[in-house]
């Protein structure tokens, strides 16, 4: 029995679903949309047959109790669940063709426990290679072998797929590292399988239940070497490969690409960071089949060349074996030049191998880019790519190409990798004698055909068209090999930049992006995260979405840490196309910022800074001895910002307390300095940002500076690399180097080291802040350096550290909500806690500031300091600290952010009610009381409503904002200085949020709008 469809929930089942899992049940429509794909980009007439595919509801599965209760759920009420997890594979396994609930299961995410001496682990099912790998590390273990997409792919889901990777030439398949997998069947039982039995589960693709915990066996760890070699053709590598397994070479891994494989390689874009190439010195492959042979280094190989140069093999220079072993990952970095692929993956005997790329040479002719991995039992893996595009109408024919490669399989005794949706009608030849096993298992356990219907069946229409494909595979292929496309072109379209739209479709949704992003794990949805971006992109640009409000939130909604681009295997510049968007929506199409921001944008074109206080106050920080010895001018200045200038006083009396005693003469700004501008940056603001950058240069100028001295980040970021590139673009001679404090005081710790006076008795963390580490200038080692030079410390590094660090949350999280930023900073506090450290250190006011508001709102007993202050300190100034002051600044612009949210403005302007009638045109008031008095008016005024008030607003605001501020002022309690000044910053920022806010706030206004009118 197979379940019906079920598109949506009936409300007696959202309620009891909502009941069940409360926060990690999403019954959004728009969200459930971006659950409805897998890695594979599918022609359009494939889609068509597949019909609509989004679930009724996504659940956030975080325990086995949790997939119980959702199996017994999903089988009273008869509806489908499709597990899902890194959704890394091909095969349409993660598809929900019939709807029901998409059961994810990345939350069972936990290393139950780790085994040193029988070298065994104990995982929960949707733990990622990559993190499992790392916690082994700490124990001296490793994985046996592991699936090239380990940074994204979960070790249920390699079992569930059945798949090889790097190690299977030793270990074998994935699924013989797994001794012991426990599962909880579609009728809510658990189940241990074992030995024999697992046969039962492997390449199922959850047909057969929700995996929840996986024993593995695993090894101790080893470095491990390399040699990459190439060949003239496949008949030598194999040869070598066959040379190798007579003679028992121990290798761990064998890898190689075919030539068109090196070629593209080769000419994939390099990695940019702000433009600036960053892989220059990449080695160039030869164009030739290019073998990597992997083996622990205390390993006997010394007959490895000797194999390779008897085949007609060459070894090739060592940076060649390090730079493919550093990209073991990153094998679809050549899709940038796709910009779609045709996939293909087959697997034949090594002793066919060379007959398989001869007939694909033969008789196909699209290039096929090929990547191969020979296995322990003599089959290679080959994964085939041919280069197109899906937006072209040949993309259909073209994919026919992939049955002809399969053919060519199958006539060298090979098959499809796996079955799944797609090729559901191979099914006998993938699982050949346990598929009778498999059905028995499912029909026993699932009467109701509620576990991920149709994965295994396959559609009727799509099996008979694969089966005729199959049939009929030369006419198809004569057909597909026409079907070929030239050099592909972007253009601007829709809003979409056309840098960004190419970047979308070049994207390969593999999912590297996803767990490690601070906008996603912050909020928990694929909408939120880098893939769901670009996968929003192109369903926009088949119109099959709408760039509102909301989506304009979700990519300001990004923190410009950068890990997305430290990680995606494209090493596409995936921050600087969010940062595009912004100027595109923002500046260009006039969507509104985040609310906050405008308040920020009038404080800061009024007075310079974000915090809404007076400019003439910006420099009152300086001690008195040291104001004495600045210069009017000199080559180095200080740059404090905004938040150590207003807020947090400590970071800046720190910074030039140490660069005095370190013996640096320097100038300021003093209140001439402006902010740095990237909180406008971030906004969207760019004109804005234009203006504050001019006047920074500018003033810096004036002083003869030719070194700026940054303690924040953010601010190290703008003086270093925006503002130089601003100033190009806008014809503005630059000429300034910048350095953070740290990297200038690390140089004179000669200096520095006598004078410690304080010593530091605490256990201390410390966190790498993103714009001077992986989204800066890559600075970790001199803060570290100073840090540990405080006498007493002891020093501990977070488990996310220097490259893999994770952001603090702020600023934009604290900007668009709050509450998801105290639940970052707490994530990042937990770190600290783990390691029980008394204190969490960092050099960023903004990351301060967070995790003092964090661990307020996480009542979490953790100091956070700066690391310039505690420096400081040390040296024997007595600098107060700010923890106090910065909760409390934090108190009105929390309130404030809370007032502009749609339904705290609308409870504003039904106070204001009286005063808004009142200052309409006395026409309108009098038809508004008609109301009253007239059966229907109210009816017809709702669809008058979006039309009226936009209309009005520019006139009636002007009257209603003194009232406006008075109430403003009751909800938000705010210093004297930002009281004072709210007349002049209210009025602007409310002109430029009205027109955009307003389609939220109208169908809450209007119906408590007809409430008054008919009530006064």
């Amino acid at each position: 029995m197979t379940a019906k469809s079920v598109s949506e929930l009936s409300e007696v089942q959202k309620t009891e679903l909502s009941k069940l899992f409360g926060e990690y049940v999403n019954l959004d429509k728009r969200e459930r949309h971006y659950y409805n794909h897998d890695i594979g980009a599918l022609p359009p007439l494939v889609k068509k047959v597949i019909g609509k595919a989004d679930p009724a509801a996504v659940v956030k599965v975080r325990t086995e109790e949790d997939v119980i209760k959702l199996l017994e759920f999903a089988n009273r009420h008869k509806i489908p669940v499709v597990p899902r997890a890194g959704a890394s594979s091909g095969y349409g396994g993660v598809i929900p063709t019939k709807g029901g609930i998409v059961a994810d299961v990345t939350l069972l995410n936990k290393v139950i426990s780790i085994d040193p001496e029988g070298q065994k682990a104990v995982v929960q099912s949707g733990i990622i290679w990559e993190k499992l790998e790392r916690k082994l590390k700490e124990e001296g273990l490793s994985v046996r072998a592991l699936p090239s997409s380990a940074p994204s792919s979960t070790v249920g889901g390699w079992l569930a797929q059945s798949g090889a990777g790097y190690g299977s030439y030793e270990f074998g398949w994935g699924y013989e590292s797994m001794e012991k997998v426990r599962v909880v069947l579609p009728n809510g039982k658990i189940k241990e399988f074992s030995g024999p039995e697992l046969k039962k589960l492997i390449g199922t693709m959850g047909t057969t239940g929700i995996i929840t915990e996986i024993t593995l066996n695993v090894q101790k760890l080893e470095n491990r070497d390399a040699v990459s070699a190439s060949f003239p053709d496949a008949s030598a590598m194999k040869k070598a490969v066959e040379t190798i397994r007579a003679k028992n070479i121990p290798l761990w891994s064998i890898s190689f690409l075919n030539p068109e494989w090196a070629d593209m390689k080769n000419k994939s874009p390099q990695k940019l960071h702000y433009g600036e190439v960053v892989d220059k010195d990449r080695p160039v492959l030869p164009v030739a089949y290019v073998c990597t042979f992997m083996y622990p280094a205390s390993r006997d190989v010394s007959g490895l060349r000797e194999a390779i140069e008897s085949a007609g093999g060459t070894v090739l220079p060592e940076e060649i074996a390090k730079h493919e072993t550093e990209e073991w990952f990153k094998s679809m970095k050549v899709k940038r030049l796709g910009p779609s692929f045709i996939p293909a993956e087959i697997l034949v005997p090594l002793e066919n191998m060379d007959s398989v790329f001869e007939e694909i040479k033969k008789k196909i002719k699209l290039p096929v880019l090929t990547e191969g991995m020979v296995i322990s039992d003599g089959n290679v893996v080959l994964l085939c790519f041919m280069r197109h595009s899906e937006r072209s109408v040949l993309f259909n024919t073209a994919f026919a190409l992939s049955l002809s490669i399969l053919k060519i399989a199958e006539e060298n005794v090979g098959r499809a990798y796996s079955s799944g949706l797609f090729f559901a009608s191979k099914k006998k030849s993938v699982f050949g004698d346990r598929l009778a096993e498999i059905e028995a298992l499912r029909k026993e356990n699932d009467p109701n055909g509620i576990m991920n219907p149709e994965t295994l069946e396959g559609k009727g229409l799509l099996n008979t068209a694969v089966s005729l494909g199959s049939s009929f595979e030369p006419m198809g292929r004569l057909v597909g090999n026409m079907s070929g496309i030239g050099e592909v072109s972007f253009k601007n379209e829709k809003e979409i930049p056309a840098e960004v739209a190419e970047l979308a479709y070049s994207c390969s949704q593999c999912g590297y992006c996803v767990s490690e992003c601070d906008q996603y794990y912050g909020r928990g949805w694929e909408s939120q995260s880098p893939r769901g971006k670009w996968f929003f992109i192109k369903e926009y640009l088949a119109g099959r979405e709408k760039l509102d409000q909301r989506q304009t939130n979700t990519f300001l909604g990004c923190t410009t840490c950068q890990m997305c681009d430290s990680r995606c295997e494209l090493d596409m510049p995936i921050e600087h196309a969010w940062m595009t968007m912004r100027d595109k929506l923002i500046g260009e199409e006039k969507k509104m910022t985040f609310p906050p921001f405008e308040i920020m944008a009038a404080s800061l074109l009024k007075e310079r800074n974000i915090w809404a206080n007076y400019r003439k106050d910006r420099d009152k920080w300086i001690p008195e001895d040291i104001r004495a010895k600045m210069k009017d001018e000199a080559e180095y200045a200080y740059f404090a910002g905004c938040t150590a200038s207003f807020v947090e006083n400590d970071v800046a009396v720190g910074a030039v307390r140490m660069l005095d005693d370190a013996g640096i003469e320097f100038t300021g700004l003093f209140d001439k300095e402006a902010c740095c501008g990237i909180p406008m940056l971030v906004a969207g603001k760019w004109d804005v940002f234009e203006k504050i950058m001019r006047m920074n240069v500018s003033n810096m100028k004036k002083k003869g500076v030719k070194t700026v001295i940054t303690s924040c980040p953010a601010c190290w970021l703008m003086w270093h690399t925006v503002y130089p590139q601003w100033a190009e673009k806008l014809g503005i001679e630059y000429g300034l180097e910048t350095k953070h404090y740290s990297e200038v005081l690390v140089e004179r710790l000669d200096v520095l080291k006598p004078k410690f006076k304080q010593p530091l008795d605490k256990v201390v963390a410390w966190h790498d802040s993103c714009h001077l580490g992986r989204a800066g200038g890559k600075v970790y080692e001199p803060p570290r350096e100073l840090l540990k030079a405080i006498p007493g410390i002891k020093f501990r590094e977070l488990e996310y550290n220097r490259e893999r660090a994770h952001c603090c949350g702020s600023v934009v999280s604290l900007i668009a909500e709050p509450p998801v930023a105290y639940r970052l900073g707490n994530m990042r506090l937990q770190e600290a806690a783990d390691v029980n450290a008394d204190v969490i250190v960092a050099l960023c006011p903004c990351c301060i500031f967070q995790f003092r508001v964090a661990a307020q709102e996480n009542n979490l007993d953790i100091q956070a300091q700066d690391l310039g202050a505690l420096v400081a300190r040390s040296l024997g100034y007595d600098i107060p600290d700010s923890t106090n002051y910065t909760l409390q600044s934090w108190v009105p612009f929390e309130k404030m952010i809370d007032l502009m949210q749609p339904e705290k403005m609308t409870d504003l302007m039904v106070e204001l009610m009286p005063q808004m009638m009142a200052a309409m045109p006395a026409p309108l008031q009098a038809m508004m009381k008609m109301v009253k008095y007239v059966p229907g008016m109210d009816a017809m005024m709702k669809p008058m409503m979006p039309v009226m008030m936009p209309r009005l607003m520019p006139s009636v605001m002007p009257k209603v904002m003194p009232d406006m501020l008075k109430a403003v002022e009751r909800r938000v309690p705010m210093p004297d200085y930002m009281k004072e000044q709210l007349p002049d910053l209210m009025p602007k920022a409310m002109e430029n949020l009205m027109p955009n806010m307003l389609p939220e706030l109208i169908p809450l206004l209007t119906p408590r709008m007809i409430e008054y009118i008919k009530t006064h």
